[in-house]
């Protein structure tokens, strides 16, 4: 005889189960020798196997002599009975008298809160039951393991998954390939067409394509996604392909945003209702005289979230004062608040063809802190006295409240500065003059070229781009360019002399000293930013080779930019309180933190633009596009499109024997595919 652990025997005689397929299975004790079973199973086979393997709950016994079919009709009788009593338990009952009793017990035990003296047939039923509630209970011979409320629930929500993916991966296959055979004809699958699922399935599923877009892929994904597509063209694209084909999201969805875990639209702010509204409040009840002197901003027709603005005087002896209002969207701000994180999580503003994503909630950045004429808002105001050839004198900054009396447009000033109708407008193009001219002397790289409009129609379901060129707003861009130079550099220098950190962008390199000056040319422009390298943030204030100027300190757009946000507060805090508000070591890694966040969300602002560009091209392959030579290394010249704004390279053969840069051509394409950023150039002539 074969002794359990829990001092049972086995015996030829005894009716025995075994785990078979996941099941266990019946089976008459024919033969028992040194540990080894000779078995007659329920199925009218013989087999042999180490009693060990013999599940713990044995009996009834019977005769060692019985025959075959004697067994066999036994073995029928308690399969019967075992069925039937099973089908009345309710396991959860017994779990939930169980758990929080005790870690583990053997059947018997679990057996005994129903039963009073349990038969074999019982016990059998009980094991029968708690074998197959596998999320509330763990065999562990001779034993059952009570798992507790939290891992049950871990363990439904187990099941539940691998289910939804089980069934996905069934649907998910068939539906996958016909997608995908319909997208190959130029259409999208019919409603007919899509395989028979619940909602449940299909939203998982949905949600999975969704994921993939993002770019989740952790090994159980990434196996489910292997299975999924099998039989697919191996695109990069391939899941927003096929939720495009779905209909989950629009053609040309913005799939960058999905990357960067980025919202496009306002709807990430619903989590933050009370704290807008108390700051939204504290604009409307704590606002106090506005600044005596009138201010004017300059921005596009369609900007909303205005964060600059101006006033400018000419001295008696022929020096500015220049008086800068910047918006102070940090006003009772909560600096580590879930608001913040949120808005750090964005970190800047998205300015695209197809809409504006703004980094501020709406109800502030283009709402309660934004400088609209007429409304009384927060700002930072600062006096620049500068002498007749633009020289900074001094700089005295301050918090207060301003109302300015006119949101004018680049395109407005423009048509007063070519019509002599706005003396100050006149007046800031004089001293933008002084400031650019000194500035270039320094050694700045002042880069100019056609900035291309990208009108969409059409959008989201049928799109046609257009691109036209931009109204030529030089003087007015100018004014707003070199007064937020000044401002940053000089809030950075003030900084600098108080002693308290802020961020400065550097960029602490060498150019070459025939670099500097106004650049209008492809080839010229290409040049000089070859010779650049990207601004680095740090809390030291250092030279920025491009601007040419030292201690840049970004603070003249909060609105639109944390870091601007960031610095705005802390000089403001030390206005206020003679104390900054964070240290340069604290600013170090509250900069490190955004720096690693804005790697991926200005991806979205670096790549879509040119998506729409590439899209035009494709509408419009047939037509030959001007473009410049800008540099001849190589086997591949590189060409810029100046009316677009976008440079592509074409093999040098195709180009003739003599090159040279700014060397002019006319040129066609063969494929575009703005989604893999690919564009092949067919034919040139030279013009």
């Amino acid at each position: 005889m074969s002794l359990f652990k829990d001092g049972r025997y086995v015996a030829p005689g005894n009716i025995v189960e075994f785990m078979h397929g996941n099941q266990p299975q019946l089976a008459f004790v024919m033969e028992e020798q040194a540990g080894k079973l000779k078995l007659y199973t329920i199925n009218k086979r013989e087999t042999k196997m180490p009693a060990v393997r013999v599940l713990p709950w044995v009996g009834p016994q019977y005769s060692a002599e019985s025959t075959r079919q004697e067994m066999l009709d036994l073995m029928l009788s308690h399969q019967e009975k075992r069925g039937e009593i099973q089908a009345g338990l309710n396991v959860m009952d017994i779990w939930d008298l169980a758990q929080g009793e005790l870690e583990k017990a053997p059947l018997t035990w679990f057996a005994g809160l129903l039963w009073e003296a349990p038969d074999a047939d019982q016990i059998s039923a009980m094991g029968r039951a708690m074998l197959a509630a596998k999320t509330h209970f763990k065999f562990q011979p001779p034993e059952f393991i009570i798992y507790t409320e939290d891992k049950v629930e871990q363990r439904l929500n187990q099941q539940s998954e691998e289910k939804r993916q089980e069934e996905a991966m069934t649907a998910g296959q068939d539906l996958f390939k016909k997608i995908w055979v319909a997208r190959e004809s130029g259409s999208k699958i019919n409603t007919d067409q899509i395989p028979v699922m619940s909602d449940e399935t299909a939203d998982y599923l949905k949600s999975f394509l969704i994921d993939r877009i993002a770019g989740v892929n952790d090994e159980k994904s990434h196996k489910m996604w292997i299975a999924l597509k099998k039989g697919l063209p191996d695109h990069p694209h391939l899941a927003l392909l096929l939720a495009q084909g779905w209909g989950i999201v629009y053609p040309h969805h913005n799939f960058l945003f999905n990357e960067a875990d980025y919202s496009p639209d306002d709807s990430w702010t619903a989590d933050h209702t009370e704290e807008i509204d108390r700051l939204v409040t504290a604009v409307e009840t704590k606002a106090t005289a506005p600044y005596p002197l009138p201010m004017r901003s300059i921005d596009a027709a369609t900007t909303r979230d205005i964060d600059d603005a101006f006033n400018l005087k000419k001295n008696s002896d022929g020096g500015y004062t220049l008086t800068i209002a910047l918006a102070r969207p940090c006003m009772d701000w909560n600096f580590g608040g879930k608001l913040d994180l949120a808005v750090l999580d964005r970190g800047t503003s998205i300015y695209l063809p197809e809409g504006t994503s703004h980094m501020l909630p709406e109800k502030l950045g283009i709402g309660a802190f934004s400088l609209f004429s007429g409304e009384l808002r927060p700002a930072l105001i600062t006096t620049f006295e500068l002498d007749t050839c633009g020289e900074l004198i001094s700089i005295s900054p301050k918090t207060g409240w301003v109302k300015l009396t006119d949101n004018s447009t680049y395109v407005a000033v423009e048509q007063m500065l070519e019509d002599g109708t706005d003396d100050e407008m006149a007046l800031a193009f004089e001293l933008s003059e002084k400031l650019i001219t000194r500035r270039i002397k320094n050694g700045a790289v002042v880069i100019r070229r056609p900035e291309p409009e990208i009108s969409l129609t059409g959008w989201p379901e049928k799109v046609s781009v257009s691109i036209s060129s931009k109204d030529d707003t030089t003087r007015a861009d100018q004014i707003i360019s070199e007064f937020m130079i000044l401002a940053n550099s000089g809030l950075g220098k003030f900084a600098d002399e108080q002693g308290f950190p802020l961020l400065y962008r550097t960029q602490d390199i060498a150019l070459p000293s025939d670099s500097s000056g106004i650049v209008t040319k492809p080839h010229e422009i290409f040049q000089r930013v070859r010779q650049m390298v990207p601004p680095q943030m740090e809390t030291t204030p250092k030279k920025h080779a491009t601007l040419a100027v030292k201690g840049y300190s970004p603070i003249s757009s909060p609105l639109r930019r944390y870091a601007d946000f960031i610095n705005m507060a802390q000089l403001c805090h030390y206005l206020q309180t003679e104390q900054p508000l964070w240290t340069s070591d604290e600013l170090t890694t509250l900069a490190a933190t955004l720096q690693t966040r804005l790697q991926a969300v200005i991806k979205i602002q670096r790549f879509r633009p040119r998506y729409w560009k590439l899209l035009y091209l494709a509408q419009n392959k047939k037509q030959w596009q001007s473009a410049t030579v800008v540099d001849d290394n190589g086997p591949l010249t590189s060409l810029a499109m100046p009316e677009i704004q976008i440079n592509v390279r074409v093999p040098r053969p195709m180009l003739g024997d003599k090159l040279y840069p700014g060397q002019l051509f006319q040129i066609r394409f063969n494929k575009i595919d703005p989604l893999t950023n690919e564009i092949r150039v067919v034919e040139a002539l030279e013009e």
